[in-house]
């Protein structure tokens, strides 16, 4: 048996075990809302990181499960916790890192198999370990920028609720049945905290750890503030509700008037490597020089990526106008 032949096994055998993964996360585990808040009391009700499998629940194999027990605690996974909670991605820690060394393995057993070749592969791993990553970012940013722009409207219920005679409560009740996700997923989640014993404000302050935005902090603190001191709470959300329909106003014409600016750093900045992988699949051997002439070929592959990465770095930095 050739080593092109176990390549292709490797291959063969590492994407079937990612696609029995991602149907164990995506298709068979699912928790119900008094689950949910179950989870949430048993960890604090203070973190913001994705519900974890139960031990009646669906087990994703015992690899994972040990993963998952050996991360628990650690800094580095309760960052990749929240990461996952904000972007509304229902991995665990362990199954997140599985994600990369499936996607490493298969990678370079695919590329190096259909190249017949170690250094593609090789390249292939590395830039595969930064695409969940980059998923988990997009995803995350996303949401974020979702929940943004229906926070006014969301503000404009309350204020109205309220007018109408509702309780803070009965408000944003109303918002988690009325408004489309992410925001009304949120609150829905704020609710069951309230409904099981949480104070508000310990709710809100959970809200604000999982969507870290400037305009939810205005509105959870002026929610908690009027609590302590009084005062006509509807007319403060109307008032913070103004502001925020003003600035994504002045968001949206901004990044208009930058969107060619951002264009051009893409282009730039991605003309290069495009232009790279073309021509070594049209021609390996010209541009193989790079990895088989030593010292100097891998030196001018580290220097033109450093120059790429300031580049964009420098274009980002110019179309990017705060508000």
């Amino acid at each position: 048996m050739n080593a092109g032949v176990i390549i292709g096994i490797i291959a063969f055998l590492v994407v079937l075990w990612g696609v029995g993964i991602g149907v164990t996360v995506f298709f068979l585990r699912r928790q119900t809302a008094a689950e949910e808040r179950l989870v949430e009391l048993t960890r604090g009700a203070q973190a913001v990181a994705a519900p974890k499998p139960t031990e009646s629940g669906p087990r994703t194999g015992i690899l994972i499960d040990s993963l998952n027990r050996a991360l628990a605690g650690r800094g580095f996974a309760e960052s990749i916790t929240r990461d996952l909670a904000r972007a509304d991605i229902k991995l665990s820690v362990g199954e997140y890192l599985a994600l990369h060394v499936i996607l490493a393995v298969g990678a370079f057993a695919i590329v190096a198999f259909l190249r017949q070749d170690m250094i593609p592969g090789v390249v292939a791993a590395l830039g595969s370990l930064f695409l969940p990553r980059v998923y988990v970012g997009r995803e995350k940013q996303g949401r974020l920028t979702r929940f943004d722009n229906q926070l006014a409207d969301m503000l404009n219920l309350v204020v109205n609720g309220l007018r109408a005679g509702y309780s803070v409560n009965q408000a944003m009740e109303a918002v988690s049945r009325e408004l489309p996700a992410p925001i009304s997923t949120e609150f829905k989640r704020v609710v069951q905290e309230m409904q099981i014993g949480l104070p508000m404000e310990t709710a809100l302050t959970n809200l604000t750890r999982r969507i870290p935005s400037k305009d939810l902090d205005f509105v959870a603190t002026a929610m908690n503030i009027q609590r302590e001191v009084g005062g006509n709470l509807a007319e403060i959300l109307d008032t913070i509700s103004f502001t925020i329909r003003e600035r994504v106003r002045i968001k949206g014409e901004i990044e208009t008037l930058t969107a060619q600016g951002m264009m051009t750093g893409y282009v730039i900045s991605f003309l290069p490597i495009g232009l790279g992988v073309v021509l070594y699949f049209l021609n390996p051997k010209y541009l193989g020089m790079f990895f088989t002439s030593g010292f100097c070929g891998w030196l001018a592959l580290i220097v033109a990526a450093l120059l790429i990465i300031i580049g964009f770095s420098i274009v980002r930095k110019i179309v990017a106008i705060e508000v």
